[in-house]
């Protein structure tokens, strides 16, 4: 595992940045099976629709799903709010919606990062609005001065206020295959 590393040229302006490990593979692979046994014990007795958000949530929602000891079923939504920056753009616009039906059921939307909280919000709202019975959230990273009004119920790890890349998250949909998480300097 490498501690650190360099951005090369075919990351533009991004190149000749250093990436510094911020979570190592061992310490995500702990924390995802803390997340699946306590998610297992919430939802005994239900079975929900897990909703992972794609791209950035693809290994941690197979790990976790994994982790489940528990009837569940799974989709995907899509969502962009970076349009291939490292800042949000402000807007969130949907690229690809569920194809469940959610209503009258609980919901975990299982998300990479919680940013600005302003993905999170919308996610929540669009299934509330569906009649769900519940809406839970899990999330691998939330930034420690990320703002939202109600509880994010599962969080692996709060991080700094910085930007982060591995583990499925990306720049300019590059680098989310490394195993552990950096952070770009």
């Amino acid at each position: 595992m490498r501690n650190e590393f360099i951005l090369g040229e075919k990351f533009g302006e991004y190149s000749g940045r250093k990436a510094k490990l911020l979570i190592s593979e061992e310490a995500i692979h702990d924390r995802v099976k803390e997340l699946g046994k306590k998610i297992t014990k919430d939802y005994h007795g239900s079975s929900p629709i897990i909703i992972g958000v794609l791209n950035g949530c693809i290994l941690f929602m197979s790990d976790l799903f994994r982790e489940l000891d528990m009837d569940s079923e799974i989709d995907f939504i899509k969502i962009s709010s970076y349009n291939n920056d490292v800042k949000t753009s402000g807007t969130v616009r949907l690229l690809k919606d569920i194809s469940c039906d959610i209503f009258g059921r609980d919901v975990l939307i299982v998300e990479d990062i919680i940013d600005s909280g302003l993905s999170i919000k919308f996610l929540k709202k669009r299934m509330e609005e569906c009649g769900t019975k519940s809406v839970k959230i899990a999330t691998l990273l939330i930034k420690e001065h990320t703002k939202v009004d109600f509880p994010i119920d599962y969080v692996g790890f709060t991080i700094p206020e910085k930007f982060v890349i591995g583990y499925g998250l990306d720049l300019a949909q590059k680098l989310r295959n490394l195993k552990s998480i950096y952070a770009l300097q």
